[in-house]
């Protein structure tokens, strides 16, 4: 080509150096033009009509690769073809071209392989089971051996020299890609493990209070697993801390159908009596303890006058008392409560006493796991507790505040 225009500068009579460097000049430009003119083809007709021809498709995959640009990446391609099919045009410079032009083509066909391998992540996410097995850090290892692969082929097509050659002196640096490589070797064993023990799962609640996690996954990939806290916030864990470290996968309580209610109350051990016969009178007025008052009435009556006890000391015998009472009334209200779960545990026990008081604990599983449902089935609960408790002659301990301390000063 640079000959035949060169010949026809000769013809109009252009001296012989200058017709050099500008048939040079003119190549160049006829080169510039049709890669100019194949890029318009590309972009602006045949990506046109794909884009157009996917629009209408129903495959869901032509949507996923259109909208993660793979063919864009293609269409850079068609005009590198053209320079390196056009080298030949400068013999002294052929092989850098030539060279150059197929590096380029490389690092976009990895770019492509990398959006599609995105593309199928991002269909397969939308099945169930992605949540159980997700692939996204599989893909990654795919694409870092198909970026180091293509690493080498560039690489030796540079330097003109055998891929063969760069791989068997990698051998000797083994050391040295395993400690650039190390938090990639790490996380792609830890993601292994982690779907083969169902460990964690996207959409998964857990809570690592050394990293300050303390809400849903919404992404585990190669290096990180990302946890959306109930504040709104990111927080972003190494994937090999989660096979190293402990942490509390909640998963467990979601499935199950219940969420535990564990809280007790702190009743002052100065209120804690024994129950007169007044007072049983009136919690036989008690829907819910009306069955238990008169059934341990009766027991206690045949036991005293089994053992032939002496009723005029209250320290003989045995009675009720009005925090014993108290627990029969919490029992048989979580029983009758429609918001706890009657298939999972339920029990009210009375833990070892403290310095602020007799705890009496409450053990239940609510209906839902939804969290605001169950923060306001165990407000109900207390509420209704605290409110009542009153009616068994009982109080619920309470350090003395200041106030509290002005009043005695006073009095």
């Amino acid at each position: 080509m640079i000959q035949f225009i060169k010949n026809i500068l000769l013809n109009y009579d252009i001296n012989e150096n200058l017709s050099l460097i500008l048939s040079n000049i003119i190549a160049v430009g006829i080169i510039i033009i049709i890669c100019f003119i194949v890029d318009i083809i590309t972009k602006r007709f045949l990506l046109r009509i794909l884009r157009t021809y996917i629009s209408k498709s129903k495959v869901k995959w032509n949507n996923v690769l259109l909208n993660n640009k793979v063919f864009d990446i293609i269409a850079r391609i068609p005009p590198a073809l053209v320079v390196h099919a056009f080298a030949p045009v400068f013999p002294i410079y052929q092989d850098w071209i030539q060279r150059i032009a197929f590096a380029y083509i490389v690092i976009n066909v990895v770019l492509a392989i990398g959006k599609t391998l995105d593309s199928v992540n991002d269909i397969y996410r939308d099945y169930e089971v992605s949540r159980i097995r997700p692939i996204k850090g599989y893909l990654q290892v795919v694409k870092i051996i198909i970026s180091v692969a293509a690493a080498i082929v560039i690489i030796s097509a540079l330097i003109d020299r055998s891929p063969w050659i760069l791989l068997s002196g990698l051998g000797a640096a083994t050391a040295v890609i395993v400690l650039i490589f190390q938090n990639s070797i790490l996380g792609f064993v830890a993601s292994i493990q982690l779907a083969t023990n169902d460990m964690v799962q996207i959409g998964d609640w857990i809570e690592m209070p050394s990293h300050g996690a303390n809400g849903d996954v919404i992404d585990i990939s190669l290096h990180t697993v990302k946890v959306q806290n109930f504040d709104k916030t990111i927080i972003t864990i190494p994937t090999h801390l989660l096979i190293s470290e402990s942490f509390k996968n909640w998963r467990g309580m979601q499935e199950s159908g219940g969420r535990r209610i564990k809280r007790a109350i702190y009743i002052d051990i100065n209120s804690i009596k024994f129950c007169d016969e007044e007072m049983l009178e009136k919690f036989e007025k008690i829907q819910y303890i009306k069955e238990y008052i008169n059934g341990k009435r009766k027991e206690i009556e045949d036991y005293n006058q089994g053992y032939d006890m002496d009723s005029s000391n209250i320290v003989n015998g045995e009675h009720l008392t009005n925090i014993g009472v108290f627990r029969a009334y919490i029992e048989n209200y979580l029983k009758n409560h429609s918001k706890i779960s009657k298939d999972m545990t339920q029990m009210v026990r009375q833990l070892q006493s403290t310095e602020n008081g007799v705890p009496i604990e409450i053990y239940a599983f609510t209906k839902g796991t939804e969290w605001t449902d169950y923060e306001k089935t165990q407000s109900d609960i207390f509420d209704h507790l605290l409110t009542i408790i009153h009616e068994f002659d009982l109080k619920i301990y309470q350090r003395p505040t200041g106030n509290d301390l002005r009043n005695i000063k006073m009095n």
